[in-house]
């Protein structure tokens, strides 16, 4: 039984029994009686009357709980005309004005933030309390190929390919994985330097924030990969437009005064005349020698911009196979196709893609003859496909060598950097360079069985 009900029950009894003491004096004194009993019943409804009035707040208050508990914030509390609880019902209002102004302003701070992670290109991935991902924004999804992760750990979802978006292919899902699993790693309060399988890299912090009183952790991933080569890129056209500056005026300097020392050879004894003439022509050879190596570095900064045509790639590579199959041949080396489909007419520069594929297929020929060498084997092959793949066109050099696979994934295409013997790390910056202008995705990684490759994904003409 309600408050309310109580007290009217108990006034009702109340009344009554003074009602019914009255009754039994109604023999005595009839009117007074009469008197009495109405002046019991008016007290009595009197009573009830302010009880209801009394318990009126817990009226407001039971309806302001009802408003709560439907998060109706919007409604009013109505009260009559000169009600004294106006004071009380005020105030109820106020609340729920305060609840309803808080909550408008949570949820337009609420679409701003959804809004801002959708536009922006760093990729935030949130937790739950568990470490579980609760939430990611399109550049995240975008970058780590995945297309369901929610209620699972990074770790988890770098060992479940169903994590991963249907149209990645093994080389995508691997190099998700591997990101997802150095993230995974990465600690709190952290930021680093991350590289995945293909060399991309990328600046990853991990921070928290408080979640009714309890941390939860998130990642901010930024690509820096494009930042840092144009860097490289100026670091390393600067360097070399000052060394070539300063070699070239050395060497035409030097080969001006080698040739005015060749003028007095005749005046010599004829046995000094011979090997003065021999010694000036070592070091005129040496001199140009020096010329031609800071020439190979300058060939990368006056790289002439990329003109695309449609162009037969499959004639382009039978060219080159034609030019290093005697080498190879000589090497011990098997040079040759594994596949090749008919796959249209791409666009490229064909001089300058040319001139990479030339750095790629000796480089891979050089680094099986050095294999080969090293183990007392012999032998090697560098094997070529072409492959059209979910409508772009897929050319692979593979060899034997696997001269890459202790090297990370950052070095590769650092200026200066090579596995070469008496290399000098300009070649596969000519590549990228050249790859870069045309927009050709590409990828150098060990295979893990024991072959290097070098994929390159360009766009065909064909509809």
């Amino acid at each position: 039984m309600k408050l309310r009900q109580r007290l009217a029950a108990y006034l009702v009894g109340l009344h009554a029994v003074f009602f019914a003491l009255a009754l039994w004096l109604y023999h005595e004194r009839p009117v007074v009686v009469i008197a009495v009993e109405a002046l019991l019943v008016a007290s009595a409804a009197i009573g009830i009357a302010l009880v209801g009035r009394a318990l009126r707040p817990l009226d407001y208050a039971r309806r302001f709980h009802d408003l709560l508990a439907d998060r109706n914030y919007a409604a009013r509390l109505q009260q009559a005309p000169g009600d004294e609880l106006a004071g009380v019902v005020a105030q109820f209002n106020g609340m729920l004005d305060a609840l309803y102004q808080e909550r408008l302003k949570l949820g337009e701070q609420r679409g701003f933030l959804d809004r801002l992670l959708e536009a922006t290109p760093s990729a935030v991935v949130a937790f739950d309390f568990d470490g579980r991902v609760s939430l990611l924004n399109a550049s995240a999804l975008a970058l780590l190929g995945l297309s369901a992760p929610e209620g699972r750990t990074l770790a988890q979802c770098a060992q479940d390919d169903a994590a991963f978006a249907a149209t990645l292919d093994v080389a995508g899902r691997q190099r998700g994985r591997d990101l997802l699993l150095q993230l995974d790693a990465l600690p709190l309060g952290e930021s680093r330097l991350l590289v995945d399988a293909d060399g991309r890299r990328y600046r990853a912090q991990r921070s928290h924030f408080f979640d009714r009183g309890f941390a939860r952790h998130f990642l901010l991933i930024e690509e820096l990969t494009e930042e840092l080569e144009s860097s490289e890129k100026a670091t390393y056209e600067k360097l070399v437009r000052v060394l070539a500056h300063e070699v070239n005026n050395t060497v035409a300097a030097t080969g001006s005064v080698l040739d005015s020392l060749l003028y007095y050879q005749p005046q010599l004894a004829a046995a000094d005349s011979d090997d003065f003439g021999t010694a000036i022509e070592a070091v005129k050879r040496r001199n140009a020698s020096l010329g031609e190596f800071i020439e190979r570095f300058t060939r990368v900064v006056k790289m002439p911009a990329a003109e695309p045509r449609p162009n037969d790639v499959r004639a382009m590579v039978e060219d080159i196979l034609r030019l290093y199959r005697e080498p190879c041949r000589a090497r011990g080396v098997a040079l040759e196709w594994t596949r090749c489909d008919p796959v249209g007419l791409p666009s490229f520069d064909r001089n300058l893609l040319e001139q990479a594929l030339l750095n790629i297929v000796k480089n891979a020929m050089e680094a099986v003859d050095a294999s080969a060498a090293e183990s007392g084997t012999g032998g090697g092959h560098v094997h070529l496909e072409l492959a059209r793949e979910d409508g772009r066109v897929r050319l692979s050099v593979i060899d034997s060598g696997n001269r890459l696979g202790e090297v990370p994934a950052g070095q590769m295409f650092t200026p200066f950097f090579t596995t070469k013997k008496g290399g000098q790390g300009i070649g596969l910056l000519f590549v990228r360079e050249v790859l870069n202008r045309h927009g050709f995705p590409f990828r150098l990684a060990a295979s893990g069985q024991g072959e290097t490759r070098f994929d390159i994904w360009m766009k065909t003409d064909e509809r």
